[in-house]
This record gives structure tokens, C-alpha cells and sequence, in this order.
């Protein structure tokens, strides 16, 4: 398979889909908690979809080298 996506890009598009990923499963299992299954589920969680997001990729942008690095710390070579 050929690469489409630079090698210098790989961050901002891990932290790009990570958060697509972490903001929709979260925004959803939230949204089901406080409401249940509702008449305008979708729309209501679409709506925290976005919103989440927005939060989610800048936050995953700084959380993860942060984390790296504490798990380099933590694992025995």
C-alpha cells in the first residue's frame, strides 16, 4: 500500500483520528447516560459531537507527547 500522507504529518494526523474516534464513542455514551434512547438522539448527540472534537484534538495535540514521556519513564527496557 502507498503512503498518501507525509511522514512529517503523522502527528497532527494521529492526534486528528484519535479524536474523531474519543469525542464520538465519548460524546455518544455521555449523551445516552444523561437522555437514553430519545426521539432526537442523533441530533443531540451530533451536536455534542462537534463540540467534543473541538476540545478533543487540540487537548490530544498536547496530552500526547506528555504521555509518551511519562511511559518511557514507567516501562523497563
Amino acid at each position: 500500500m502507498n503512503n498518501i500522507i507525509d511522514k512529517k504529518y503523522e502527528r497532527l494526523l494521529f492526534s486528528f483520528i484519535m479524536a474523531i474516534f474519543m469525542s464520538g464513542f465519548m460524546s455518544l455514551v455521555v449523551t445516552l447516560l444523561n437522555l437514553g434512547f430519545i426521539e432526537n438522539l442523533i441530533f443531540i448527540w451530533l451536536d455534542a459531537y462537534w463540540k467534543a472534537f473541538l476540545v478533543a484534538f487540540p487537548t490530544i495535540l498536547v496530552v500526547i507527547p506528555r504521555v509518551r514521556k511519562i511511559v518511557s519513564i514507567l516501562i523497563i527496557d
